[in-house]
């Protein structure tokens, strides 16, 4: 997706001279020159490299975005992961204590830099090393809370989205009754399908540009920005190729990966449809974010016209419609 790069009214200016000075307090360690901007729709991210030549990654958060406590509850879940040797990209532990620094009404943290190729088609080995590596990571993520992250049920997190996009001067103000109304209809049938007792710490956002391969090593999990409280199957359904219900192939495989580690609630995949449709109104408010963040960020062109909101409105009817219809068949799986 094509994305107009600015500063932002949420940041100061991050210039080389400020960016490599707060980098060197943090790691306690002077860095070299070295200056490399880094494509990000949310955030500003740059590479820099220490002394010895050490590669990393300085990450800063959009101001307003998330809390302190919030990065905290990721950086947590990151470090689990890496703790049990399961192939994220964890935060470095700071010269000062800990992996976040709040620096000038900023908040940062660094990473190293680990480079890798995205995977647009799996072999059938590769499915069950998804399966295996989601398994994993779901095992860490059950075992403890995140208090701070929101928590993936249509009635919270979708509706406080929602409602977002209906205070937003991104919506024409005479679509905002038939979005609301779609919205409010959906949340209302998908929301006793989701049971709090089956709330874990999950990825959130995990798809094909959030999964890299390094040759010779495994797939790494990246970007845990969108990490929530959430069910399991939120981390699978997107990486199935087309719909659901047709990929038994893939799934079955995933699943077997999977079930090394973790058992797998095969009812779940009835929410994969009610997920689509809370992915449709997560996506719209990511977008409405990041133009009301400097009024300039675009994700997609089009975005805010007419068009695109009466699109969007009937996607979102379809989508309840396809809901009410119930889920194809999974054959054996359900």
């Amino acid at each position: 997706m094509a994305v107009q790069q600015k500063q932002g009214a949420g940041f100061p200016e991050l210039g080389p001279d400020r960016v490599l000075n707060l980098a060197e307090k943090a790691l306690g360690v002077p860095c070299n020159n070295l200056f490399r901007p880094m494509n990000s729709y949310i955030n500003r991210v740059f590479e820099i490299e220490t002394r010895d030549r050490v590669r990393l990654v300085i990450k800063f958060y959009r101001p307003g975005r998330w809390t302190k406590e919030a990065i905290l509850d990721e950086h947590r879940f990151l470090l689990d992961l890496a703790a049990e040797e399961i192939p994220v990209v964890a935060p470095c532990q700071l010269s000062g204590g800990g992996t976040l620094v709040e620096a000038d009404n900023l908040l940062f943290a660094i990473f190293p830099k680990c480079g890798g190729r995205s995977v647009d088609e799996f072999t059938e080995d590769q499915w069950l090393q998804l399966g295996r590596l989601l398994g994993r990571v779901h095992a860490v993520g059950a075992a403890e809370s995140a208090k701070n992250r929101i928590v993936m049920a249509p009635g919270r997190s979708t509706r406080d989205q929602l409602d977002f996009l209906i205070a937003s001067s991104s919506v024409p103000a005479d679509l905002k009754t038939p979005l609301q109304e779609a919205g409010l209809a959906i949340i209302g049938d998908i929301d006793p399908l989701f049971p709090a007792s089956g709330m874990i710490r999950i990825h959130g956002d995990c798809h094909f540009s959030n999964i890299i391969h390094r040759p010779g090593e495994s797939f790494y999990l990246i970007d845990f920005d969108d990490m929530a409280m959430g069910p399991p199957i939120q981390d699978i359904w997107m990486l199935l190729p087309g719909d659901a219900s047709e990929a038994f192939v893939e799934l079955d495989l995933f699943l077997e990966g999977y079930e090394t580690f973790r058992p797998f609630d095969r009812r779940t995949l009835r929410l994969i449809e009610p997920l689509r449709a809370m992915r449709y109104i997560h996506y719209m408010a990511w977008c409405a974010h990041q133009v009301e963040g400097d009024g300039l960020t675009r994700a997609i062109d089009g975005f805010g016209s007419r068009e695109y909101w009466q699109k969007e409105i009937a996607d979102l009817v379809d989508q309840r419609q396809r809901i009410a219809e119930g889920p194809k068949s999974f054959g054996n799986m359900l």
